[in-house]
């Protein structure tokens, strides 16, 4: 590398070049460079520094003696090859958001025709020509810049080493263009060191709306000041929405349970709605002493828009039935009222809600347990629990307990059924049932003697 010179043709000769260069002759050998390796040589080939090809010819034959160099972030070759990378893309990326078409098509053609024209630091033209022809596919258009002219004519891109002078583009859409960017100009967000950074001053001169920038930040303090000084009294947006989430709530705690089963049926507060089959809402007597909360519909329940209708829900009547709870005579519901899936093949396979999903769903539920004012609310499962009572941790732990609910309500927790149809070891399946009965068992005593409580009372 160090016998080799590189410069673009025309350029002024290096003051140590040979009159009559003679390159060395050496074996033939063949050279391998990493996969990464030709696309930054495009970069350092675009590059205007004057060591960039000298850098990419050297790299070339260390690369095919140390094939892993460029991880080498320390080696001053490598550094300084990413460091002229980095300007090219950016330069690209400048290219992309700068680069303004004027439209030049005549009568009568067949598809519309731009021109644009653009200066760029470095020669990019051939890296960022792809670019332009994938996405404005459907014209034609021919970008200037002062050594590189760019047509897409009919799908087909050529270049042309042309030298140009800068084009004057106006049209008479730039005074109305300026019209709305002034409009919508926010003096109050001014942030000029911000802004140059995105667009730089060299870039002004080509886009029609910079002519106007220095007297808009001329003017943006006093327009602030203006502004501050007429600001409306007006609460913020934010307080509206609260006052309009009591209204609701409000609203919802005097229409009554029918009422508020209507108007569960449009619910769309998060994204399971846009899911589901139907929304599944809570069934029983209008006025219960028991309430019972599961997790949320299964496939069976979402299809046939009642709570606790699938294997988990036979399963819990069967079980309720052997440790004498009357469900019958309670209100069953979920914590959230949409099934949320994962479709797999021909089946949806049941989702845990997260803890966002059930938190807008508490709405419904606590204006459930408003209208059916329960004395003791059954809880199965950690979802459930973290309805009722703010925690959804440890429910082993905590199963065959009763806890105080955010609602002022008392909720006795245990696991949800389903529990039992996932476990595949028959003992311990049985010694979970056994226990699942237990606890039924407890929920069924603690009743009655909140009835027995209430008829003496």
């Amino acid at each position: 590398a160090d016998a080799v010179n590189w410069a673009m043709e025309g350029e002024a000769r290096s003051l140590f070049a040979s009159s009559a260069p003679m390159m060395p002759v050496g074996p033939t050998r063949t050279l391998t460079v990493p996969k990464e390796f030709p696309q930054l040589a495009k970069q350092l080939c675009a590059s205007r520094a004057p060591d960039a090809f000298d850098l990419a010819y050297r790299l070339l034959l260390r690369l095919s003696d140390t094939p892993r160099l460029l991880r080498s972030r320390a080696d001053p070759d490598v550094c300084r090859a990413e460091e002229l990378a980095k300007n090219i893309r950016r330069d690209m990326h400048k290219m992309k958001a700068f680069v303004r078409f004027r439209e030049v098509t005549p009568k009568g053609a067949a598809r519309r025709q731009f021109l644009s024209w653009f200066e760029p630091d470095h020669r990019i033209e051939e890296l960022i020509a792809g670019f332009f022809a994938r996405r404005f596919g459907d014209m034609d258009w021919v970008i200037v810049t002062p050594e590189v002219t760019t047509r897409f004519k009919d799908g087909n891109i050529t270049q042309e080493a042309i030298a140009s002078a800068r084009l004057d583009l106006s049209d008479d859409t730039e005074a109305l263009w300026q019209t709305y960017y002034a409009n919508i100009f926010n003096p109050a967000r001014l942030k000029i060191k911000a802004m140059q950074a995105e667009m730089p001053k060299k870039y002004w001169k080509n886009l029609p709306e910079a002519e106007l920038i220095p007297g808009l930040i001329a003017k943006a303090e006093a327009q602030v000041a203006a502004m501050q000084t007429t600001a409306p009294t007006l609460a913020p947006m934010r307080a509206e929405r609260v006052l309009d989430r009591v209204r609701d709530n409000q609203r919802a705690t005097t229409l009554g349970m029918p009422a508020l089963l209507q108007e569960l049926k449009g619910c769309a507060r998060c994204p399971l709605s846009g899911t589901a089959t139907q929304v599944v809402p809570g069934e029983g007597p209008a006025r219960a002493d028991l309430m019972i909360v599961g997790e949320q519909p299964g496939d069976q329940e979402d299809l046939a828009g009642r709570p606790f209708v699938g294997p988990a829900g036979q399963l819990f009547d069967d079980l309720a039935a052997e440790a004498g709870l009357d469900r019958s005579s309670a209100y069953v519901t979920n914590a959230v009222k949409h099934f949320k899936f994962q479709v797999r093949g021909k089946r949806r396979i049941h989702q845990t809600p997260t803890a966002h999903e059930i938190s807008h769903c508490r709405w419904w539920l606590e204006r459930e347990i408003a209208e059916v004012q329960p004395q003791l609310i059954l809880g199965l499962g950690a979802t459930a629990a973290l309805a009722l009572t703010g925690n959804g941790k440890g429910i082993l732990k905590r199963r065959g307990r009763v806890e105080p609910g955010k609602m002022g309500v008392p909720v006795f927790l245990t696991l949800h059924p389903s529990s039992l149809l996932r476990q595949p070891d028959p003992t311990t399946k049985a010694q979970q049932r056994a226990a699942f009965i237990d606890d039924l068992s407890q929920v069924a005593k603690i009743r009655a003697s909140l009835q027995a409580v209430a008829e003496a009372g």
